[in-house]
Order: structure tokens, then sequence, then C-alpha cells
């Protein structure tokens, strides 16, 4: 057989092959656009998601910015069954416009259906939330403190932060709904504490 022919036939191969990959069913997409660079993005790629491609995008830069990111990457494509942003309500940034920059970011998210995933004041809200019940106002370096207490250790780039809390992950979900219900709506940026984490995690255990 000659060369040409054998390169013919290697050629029609990977024809067949491209065929087969174009059919291919293709998953759903969901975005998941986070403030943190590593705490969150660590987290969130601990879910174990089948029916879906988890796509997370990590900003490094606070809410405002987390949503306009995820705006632009909806407008460079649109293709995303749903989109979430993942950020904290940051008091310890110097800003008078603060409050208003916070509910701003989240109706902004709201208005092009985004869904939010907020915590006030500190993602680390979310793991305390696996062991204890928390509704009263404590500084941010207080989370760290509470949860190196009842870990022995926290970094808070913990790539082994999933593992760690999975199994009391129904405890978290049951008390971040109590302290939601009691927050007030209205005024995100001031019910502290308060966090919609919970609701992306649901929504990620029902793509299991």
């Amino acid at each position: 057989m000659s060369r040409r022919v054998k390169a013919w036939e290697r050629s029609r191969g990977r024809g067949r092959l491209s065929r087969k990959s174009a059919t291919r069913e293709v998953k759903p997409r969901i975005l998941i656009v986070c403030e943190g660079k590593k705490t969150e993005p660590n987290y969130f790629m601990g879910f174990k998601v089948r029916t879906m491609d988890v796509v997370i995008e990590p900003v490094g830069a606070v809410h405002t910015s987390v949503v306009d990111r995820a705006v632009a990457l909806m407008a460079e494509d649109g293709d995303y069954e749903e989109v979430w942003c993942v950020f904290d309500r940051d008091k310890h940034i110097a800003n008078p416009d603060d409050v208003a920059l916070f509910n701003s970011a989240i109706e902004k998210a709201e208005k092009n259906v985004i869904h939010v995933a907020y915590s006030n004041d500190a993602f680390e809200l979310w793991y305390l939330l696996h062991f204890n019940y928390c509704d009263t106002q404590i500084l941010r370096s207080d989370y760290i403190t509470k949860l190196r207490e009842i870990l022995g250790t926290y970094k808070k780039n913990d790539p082994l932060m999933y593992d760690k809390l999975e199994d009391k992950m129904d405890v978290a979900i049951r008390n971040a709904k109590k302290l939601h219900e009691l927050s007030d709506k209205n005024d995100p940026a001031n019910a502290d504490p308060s966090t919609t984490v919970f609701m992306l995690v649901e929504r990620l255990l029902e793509l299991r």
C-alpha cells in the first residue's frame, strides 16, 4: 500500500472522529463569578456537578467589579444556562458609599438575570454556620478566630474546605436560611450577619 493511501486513510479516520465529536452531547453551562481568587473558587470546585459544566471565574475585586465582570462575560458568550456572582459586603474597605455600592451591585445583578450569593460580612460566615448558628455582628477577623478554634487550623485559601465541611452542609443550609428569614431583604448591606450562599449551594446539589 502506498504512502499516499495510508495518509488518506488516516485523514479519513480523523474525519470520522471529527464527525462523532461534533454530534457529542454538549452540557449546559453554569457560570460562577467569584470575588476572591482562591477561597470561593476552591470551595465551589469541590462540588461534583454532573448535569452541567461549571465555569468558575475568579475576579479578585469587590462586589461591583464582580457583577460588571459577569455582565461582560455574558456579553462575550451568552451561552450560559445561569450565572451567579459570589461576593462579600467588605465593610473593612474604607468607602463612604459602601452601603449604596453593595446594594446597587445586587440590584444590577438582578436586572441582568444574575443570581447573587453574597455574604455579610465575609464568606467565612458560611463556613461558621456549618458549626454554629450566628446572628450577632462580629468582625471579619473574628470569623477566622472562631474557625481556628473549631477546626484547629484554618487558612483562607484551603483547597480542602469543601471536604472538611461536606458532612455538615445540611446544618449550614438550615442555619443560613434561618438567618436569611430574619434579615432585611430590602437592605442586605445592613443585614449583618446574613448570607445567600446557601442558595447557590442548594442549586449545585440539585445538579449532582
